[in-house]
């Protein structure tokens, strides 16, 4: 595996994580507690893996640059925006919840949890998005 391909194997951390969260949320709304905490342990790690793997990367390669003017900038950056603020927000919330689970206090766990899910869910989700319009639907130009 090269520092290139880092970004890939980002996005794809991000997916699993989009998709064992809301896995995960299902099997709690059907009462399916050990399939529930299974999952949700498992977007965590899988959300550990890539924040490891986006720091390699971003020690390595340095700052990526959206190469592509007007409106669809706008919108690539407001999206960048929102994601940076809540992943900052999420490794915390994260450790929070999955505490309180594990103290017993499922009370407060679950009123956490209304928070944290959301943005942890949006985040992996625009974390996918980023990923897409950088590098697939607006890629930077090729140097020569």
């Amino acid at each position: 595996m090269t520092v290139e391909s880092l970004p890939h194997l980002n996005a794809a951390l991000n997916a699993l994580s989009t998709i064992l969260i809301v896995t995960g949320y299902v099997h709690i709304r059907r009462k399916r507690v050990t399939a529930h905490k299974t999952c949700m342990l498992s977007a965590a790690a899988t959300s550990v893996l890539f924040l490891i793997s986006y720091v390699i990367y971003h020690y390595q390669a340095g700052h990526t640059t959206f190469a592509h003017p007007g409106f669809i900038k706008v919108v690539y950056l407001s999206i960048l925006f929102s994601h940076v603020i809540l992943a900052a927000c999420v490794p915390v919330l994260v450790v929070i919840t999955i505490s309180f689970a594990f103290l017993g206090r499922i009370d407060r766990h679950r009123r956490i949890a209304r928070w944290t899910l959301p943005i942890w869910l949006y985040v992996s989700v625009t974390g996918v998005i980023v990923y897409a319009m950088l590098y697939h639907l607006y890629p930077a130009p090729e140097s020569v």
